[in-house]
């Protein structure tokens, strides 16, 4: 199949590490990529935002399919462009994709389908910021309601904290202000075609900064796959509860959802509650989730993009786990430290069970360089946890790249100790 990819992160090398190991011949290209993909399957400089000119590509390079990573050009409305031409896509249109891009859009959804969460204000000034600040109280949650990169939103003890990060996202727009969920978190993908929905194995991210979950929000720092201490029966209980009725609601407004459902979800001592949806897969989850995947991705993916996903069989996903480990640049989240080398790759590869996602790489006078603050998702696969974090760690060790950082506790609740630095 010939396909394009949008994207140049860590998410948009673990799917073309998943296509290639389909071994189907597939010709793939990415748009625009980075040094890491760029070494696996051909890449080429376009803006993934632009419809027209991403729409005219794959017109004139017979594209079969296209799968569109990131959330800017889905709320761009890339999909839209390459579906009026005929093009089939995984990724929802504009419309739908308002569900990552507007968390006012995701409530009012959620409330038209009865899907459970918890109770938020939005506010759009600073004075109804504060006052929906001190109606919920402490621990505050502080939303930015438009896309914000993984960094929009802070939890806190800290009420002026929580003024400043409000009055901050105001000036780019709405804030949403909401109560706090205690309880663990949980991802789940489910991949649709506007009507059927199927699960992809749950995942768990670590979004702090810090070991101990300290330190401020980012994009991800590591994840794990699958997890051991979930109650049985739980994927099919947000599938009833949450998946099918968002996407039914989505269908019954005129803005089918054709795509990756991402649920950001925490099983609280209530029930399950959604915190957030995105509208693509997410990062770094996606890196622990598809090394799992036994079935080919290539066929699920078509098969929703065409509209016909209850016709797919189920996706299969191994016994292994995997464990995924998020190496970024000194300065990370807020001011990264950029085009620093990066060496010892061969020697972390060479690990058995690992593999390395770029997120941020590029090459500059025949040396790999970082490129942005999360650079590399150290991945690796295994029986058990103990295994996978050992395997995970010793390849980190491996890697160098001056003032880099990473976290040490991924996955250590449901394995060995915390290995050393």
């Amino acid at each position: 199949m010939r396909i394009l990819i949008l994207g140049s992160g860590a998410r948009e090398h673990a799917i073309v590490t998943a296509l290639l190991a389909e071994h189907a011949g597939h010709d793939i290209t990415v748009a625009p990529g980075n040094a890491g993909i760029a070494a696996d399957v051909a890449v080429i400089h376009l803006d993934p935002t632009n419809g027209a000119v991403v729409s005219s590509f794959a017109l004139d390079n017979d594209i079969e399919l296209v799968i569109i990573g990131p959330e800017a050009p889905l709320v761009a409305g890339v999909a839209d462009k390459l579906r009026q031409r005929g093009i089939a896509v995984f990724g929802p249109g504009r419309a739908a994709a308002q569900l990552e891009g507007s968390k006012t859009f995701a409530k009012r959804i959620m409330d038209a389908a009865g899907v459970p969460t918890g109770r938020a204000s939005r506010s759009g000034t600073l004075a109804e910021a504060v006052e929906a600040i001190n109606e919920f109280g402490a621990p505050y949650v502080v939303k930015a309601d438009g896309l914000a990169a993984g960094k929009g939103v802070l939890v806190t003890g800290d009420r002026t904290a929580a003024i400043a990060h409000a009055e901050y996202w105001l000036n780019h727009g709405s804030v949403l202000v909401e109560e706090f969920l205690d309880g663990q978190e949980v991802s789940l993908f489910f991949v649709s075609d506007g009507h059927t929905v199927v699960p992809l194995s749950p995942a768990q991210d670590f979004k702090r900064l810090s070991d101990g979950n300290a330190g401020p929000n980012t994009g991800g720092m590591g994840a794990y796959s699958p997890l051991p201490w979930l109650p049985e029966g739980f994927v099919d209980e947000v599938a009833r509860t949450i998946a099918v009725p968002t996407v039914r609601q989505l269908a019954d407004e005129q803005t089918p959802f054709v795509g990756l459902l991402y649920c950001g979800l925490i099983v609280t001592r209530r029930g399950i509650r959604v915190i957030e949806f995105n509208a693509r897969f997410g990062d770094p989850e996606t890196q622990v989730v598809l090394p799992r995947l036994e079935s080919p991705l290539s066929s699920l993916l078509f098969a929703a993009a065409t509209g016909v996903l209850a016709e797919q069989p189920l996706p299969r996903f191994s016994t292994d786990v995997a464990v995924s480990v998020v190496l970024a640049s000194e300065g990370y989240p807020e001011t990264p430290l950029t085009g620093r080398p990066i060496t010892g790759l061969d020697d972390a590869l060479a690990i058995d069970g690992v593999t390395v996602a770029h997120a941020a790489t590029a090459v500059s006078s025949n040396e790999l360089v970082a490129t942005g603050g999360r650079v590399l998702s150290v991945v690796a696969t295994a029986p058990d946890f103990a295994a996978a974090r050992d395997r995970a760690y010793r390849a980190l060790a491996a890697i160098h790249l001056d003032g880099g950082h990473y976290r040490t506790d991924i996955a250590e609740s449901v394995a060995s100790p915390r290995p050393p630095r």
